[in-house]
């Protein structure tokens, strides 16, 4: 056995977007283990709902991340509906349906573009992150912002997407979708890219369904998890089969990304010819909230749950939020065990992870 070392990686390192601060136990070039550390942007957003009301605290779980932050307001609104017993109009549900799709989209390309960047290939990043400035771009038109949404509400949604931006959404997605071809064949067919992928970072299914990883990460390791399948918002209503690979590395971590892309446009052109005529888009909810609830919902980086407890009161009792990056980083550390430390920057990239979602 060689000598062993422990080096420091992150929360400050340049293929980090997050700051999440490893351990690393080496031997010679290879880790033998690697204890996470996290609490560097902790920042005391659940108890936040000792402060603000039911309603406020939609734009308080919001930023829990900027990335992933509709589907954060989208988790606790449904939460607390379920608590009154509301029903959401079926357009304002179509509708947080297409904005979770673009969500989707918007992180997937980041993460694609921060991937390319990984391993050096930085043209590509900049072909991901322009194919997603698109994206934004609609996120502007249809909501008003790019990345802080504020359209979810208690009962439903703020705004309605007009016929003209959903053609114009339509169009851009055409766009995208012809974009997207191109840089999918270098993503999965490039030598140099493929030599960094295939065969990295091996997790079994029995490892990830043991370690309890949700979303791609779990997804590329045969784990057939999704939470759009329970239904929530108007999935019900669309044709959704999870995208699923068995190789369970790097390679199918990217795989499953960049084919959600492609799924989350046909959803999205699906939902545009369901969406209904009637513009009702929120109900009116009146008194407090008064009993509990969890919600899940699959994020970009996969499920999240989102707990509310009330009683008769404006203020709720509590606010838990679960997110993927904290239900992933044990089958991180797991996968970094054996792996080399010049993949370790990689691997880490590999779960997408959001710190800021982790510690709140």
């Amino acid at each position: 056995m060689g000598k062993r070392s422990v080096i420091p990686f992150g929360p400050q390192h340049p293929v980090l977007p997050e700051p999440i601060h490893i351990d690393l136990v080496v031997e010679d070039e290879k880790v033998v283990e690697a204890i996470p550390s996290i609490g560097f942007v902790h920042r005391g957003l659940e108890s936040l709902a000792e402060k603000k009301d039911f309603n406020q605290m939609v734009y308080v779980a919001e930023r829990t991340c900027g990335i992933c932050s509709f589907q954060h307001g989208m988790g606790y609104c449904e939460s607390v509906e379920h608590i009154f017993g509301v029903e959401v109009p079926r357009r304002a549900r179509f509708l947080r349906t297409i904005w979770a799709e673009l969500s989707r989209m918007h992180s997937h390309l980041l993460w694609l573009g921060l991937l390319a960047d990984g391993f050096g290939y930085e043209n590509l990043f900049y072909q991901c992150w322009r194919i997603r400035e698109k994206i934004l771009d609609l996120h502007e038109l249809t909501a008003g912002g790019r990345l802080i949404f504020s359209v979810n509400k208690v009962g439903g949604v703020t705004k309605d997407i007009e016929k003209e931006k959903l053609e114009e959404i339509l169009r851009t997605l055409d766009e995208a979708d012809d974009e997207l071809r191109v840089i999918r064949s270098v993503f999965f067919e490039d030598r140099t890219v493929l030599s960094r992928l295939k065969g990295v970072g091996v997790l079994s299914k029995e490892q990830i369904n043991e370690l309890g990883a949700v979303g791609p990460f779990a997804r590329a390791s045969g784990v057939r998890v999704d939470m759009r399948m329970l239904g929530y918002a108007a999935y019900n209503e669309l044709s959704f089969i999870p995208i699923v690979s068995n190789d369970g590395d790097c390679y199918a971590r990217c795989f499953i990304r960049m084919m959600e892309l492609f799924q989350s446009i046909k959803l999205i052109r699906e939902a545009i010819g369901k969406i209904p005529e009637e513009k009702e888009i929120e109900v009116p909810v009146k008194g407090n909230p008064d009993g509990e609830y969890f919600m899940r919902v699959e994020q970009p980086r996969g499920e999240a749950f989102y707990y509310v407890k009330a009683s008769g009161k404006p203020l709720l009792d509590r606010m838990r939020i679960r997110t993927p990056t904290f239900a992933n980083i044990p089958a991180l550390c797991e996968m970094l065990k054996s792996s080399e430390i010049a993949d370790v920057g990689l691997l880490v990239l590999t779960i997408d992870p959001c710190i800021s979602c982790t510690e709140r």
